[in-house]
């Protein structure tokens, strides 16, 4: 059967590849963090096949997602791949469990703890997709704890057991992240509406939302110090770890002083920039 290309872009939008490829590294980063060099060649092939569980279960969350929001995304985000017609809705569904089985089946491959870790991520991510996004706030931190999770993960793929300090990791990806999901609450408030999701925007307008994102914003950036000053990180963590933080308390004024739909939409897309820079101060910080 001949595949068109039509259907390969639509597949390669859905997926989401900049997200597939940053839950990834957020593994190694993880790894890193733990292990701080990676020294023998089993290491390397438990890294890789973390990399590709990341990946793969972030691909397929994406897919279940579109498919679970295709009446919101027709009116919210209408040039998205199954609204515009690039995918059906039955080839969303079988794309997410190609990439579920890889993914599951990749983690089982490198351990018990791993394949327990990411059975417990796609289950969350499923039950966002599916019941979690309406309850508003509680689906943002669903959101973020898949997106939290790859940091502890890595150090279990590597060493088979979570190491308490990839926690603090963890918790800084969570704040950001949620005050990313917060602000896209703002961006998609009309679409939300109609199909009764609960966004901090809908309940209590989009200015307490910009305000409640900048909250989870300047959280994270005070407590991303934490790592140096418990030892966890060499000073290499500093220069980029200051250029996201910089990001972010501009990310969070710009939003509080003008919380519209096109202005969130701007801070969510520069937040996530910021959250790249992040994951190479984790990086940098974290080699010995």
């Amino acid at each position: 059967m001949v595949i068109s290309m039509r259907k390969i872009v639509g597949a390669i939008r859905i997926l989401r590849p900049i997200n597939c490829l940053m839950m990834g590294f957020a593994v190694i980063v993880g790894a890193f963090i733990s292990v701080g060099r990676l020294m023998a060649d089993q290491l390397l092939i438990d890294l890789l096949f973390g990399f590709i569980t990341a990946s793969a279960l972030t691909g397929a969350s994406m897919a279940i997602n579109d498919y679970y929001d295709r009446d919101i995304d027709a009116i919210n985000e209408p040039n998205r791949p199954i609204p515009s017609g690039l995918i059906k809705p039955a080839e969303a569904v079988a794309l997410a469990i190609a990439l579920s089985s890889v993914g599951l089946i990749s983690a089982a491959l490198t351990n018990f703890l791993c394949l327990l870790l990411a059975l417990f991520s796609w289950l969350v991510s499923v039950a966002y997709s599916t019941a979690g996004k309406r309850t508003g706030l509680f689906g943002n931190f669903l959101v973020s704890a898949c997106v939290s999770m790859p940091f502890i993960y890595g150090g279990a793929a590597v060493k088979g057991v979570i190491e308490p300090y990839t926690i603090l990791f963890a918790a800084l990806a969570f704040l950001t992240n949620t005050g990313r999901e917060i602000a896209k609450g703002i961006v998609d408030v009309e679409g939300d509406k109609i199909k009764g999701i609960k966004t901090l925007a809908l309940l209590y307008g989009s200015k307490k939302a910009a305000q409640s994102a900048s909250v989870f914003l300047i959280l994270a950036v005070l407590l991303s110090p934490m790592p140096i000053i418990f030892g966890l990180a060499n000073v290499w963590f500093l220069p980029p770890l200051i250029i996201a933080d910089i990001g972010f308390i501009v990310s969070s004024i710009r939003l509080m002083k003008n919380p519209v739909k096109e202005n969130a939409k701007k801070v969510k897309s520069i937040i996530l920039i910021c959250m790249m820079v992040g994951l190479i101060a984790f990086i940098a910080g974290a080699v010995k």
